[in-house]
């Protein structure tokens, strides 16, 4: 996620986005060219090199009057009023139609080589930020209400029940084989995407921004990205563990809800063994946010995690850093790395959220602004 910061300074109507380098500021306009007769993008004014980064002058929507929030912020306004979602309904009816539309006009078979490399390729070549992360090092975790410490290697020793199923905690395991599935040479179905599908990249009404991994991307990559977003990224981990990030991202960044938590676990040391009750909290629009992301994709009744199952994983990994989660979150993103490389595991049980009560009259924003 490099999401543009929505409350930088613009002159006279106009986003200044800094890149480091003449390469990367070629790279983004090209790719915004590729996308500007397809979608909805804000006007390109042009390029600007200074001695040390290159400026990407664009549209500032928000300025103009064009759009008003973002999708987060969309979210968070249905989380505390339905009277907000039909608007959340129409701006994921549009995001998803956007998706399948680059698949049905500009998809086609390619290796991943020939993708855009930086969210999956990159991160998951050896040395990558995979290996960084997680292999070179033995990361502890502390297991809630246990006072146990243990490492992800001794944890892999260990079996786990969460939620009544069991599951297998094998992290490098599980990165050697998102290894096997994300060859360079493997092909899958690309289309021309905005490469980025995430709440502060999507403006309401609907309008994409931030085209750093424009061009062609995987059809599975990008819905993997969407749909871990509205289910993880952007209603709790973004701000709870990059809260400057939200705040300068987001135009109200109100605070989430709810979040997911660990009701119970136990640690039987003799059987190796792990009891976990969880839930996954979220408020009632996000909740709504994510079964239409999953009707709208075409993804629905119970279908499973097969096509996007690499990719998924590789986003529960690979945003934010696991040395900066506590033991409780860290394995609540274990748990949901497991259950998405189980062949058991639908879309539909995967994505199963527990909605948080609807607030009360009193404690609902108004912040709404006049369309919604």
């Amino acid at each position: 996620m490099n999401a543009i910061p929505r409350r930088a300074a613009a002159t006279a109507g106009v986003f200044n986005k800094p890149v480091a380098t003449r390469e990367q500021a070629e790279a983004e306009a090209k790719g915004w060219a590729r996308l500007a007769s397809r979608i909805a993008v804000p006007a390109f004014r042009g390029q600007i090199a200074l001695p040390d980064r290159q400026l990407l002058a664009y549209e500032d929507v928000f300025a103009t009057g064009r759009c008003e929030l973002l999708m987060g912020d969309v979210i968070a306004l249905a989380d505390r009023d339905p009277a907000v979602q039909p608007r959340l309904d129409r701006l994921v009816d549009g995001v998803c139609a956007d998706l399948r539309a680059a698949a049905e006009e500009t998809g086609k078979s390619v290796r991943l080589a020939e993708c855009v490399p930086d969210l999956y390729l990159d991160r998951i070549r050896p040395g990558g930020r995979l290996d960084r992360w997680y292999l070179r090092h033995d990361l502890s975790l502390a297991l809630p209400y246990t006072g146990t410490t243990l490492t992800l290697r001794e944890l892999a020793d260990f079996t786990i029940t969460a939620n009544g199923r069991p599951l297998s905690l094998n992290v490098a395991d599980t990165i050697d084989r998102l290894r096997q599935a994300l060859t360079p040479d493997r092909c899958w179905l690309a289309g021309l995407t905005q490469g980025d599908p995430t709440e502060p990249n999507i403006a309401d009404p609907l309008c994409w921004l931030d085209f750093e991994f424009a061009g062609r991307n995987t059809v599975a990559g990008e819905a993997a990205n969407l749909l871990w977003y509205l289910m993880a990224l952007g209603g709790w981990l973004v701000p709870r563990y990059q809260p400057d990030v939200y705040a300068r991202t987001l135009r109200l960044a109100l605070p989430p809800l709810a979040c997911p938590h660990i009701e119970r676990l136990q640690l039987h040391r003799s059987s190796r063994h792990i009891d976990v009750r969880y839930f996954w909290n979220t408020g009632p629009g996000r909740t709504a946010a994510i079964t239409r992301a999953l009707e709208g994709l075409h993804w629905e009744n119970g279908s499973d995690l097969e096509e996007i199952r690499a990719f998924l994983a590789l986003r529960l990994l690979g945003v934010i850093l696991p040395t900066r989660l506590t033991g409780h979150d860290l394995l609540l993103v274990l748990i949901k790395l497991a259950e998405s490389q189980d062949p058991h595991t639908t879309l539909d049980t995967f994505f199963t959220t527990t909605p948080a009560p609807q607030p009360h009259p009193g404690e609902r924003s108004s912040d709404v602004p006049s369309s919604a």
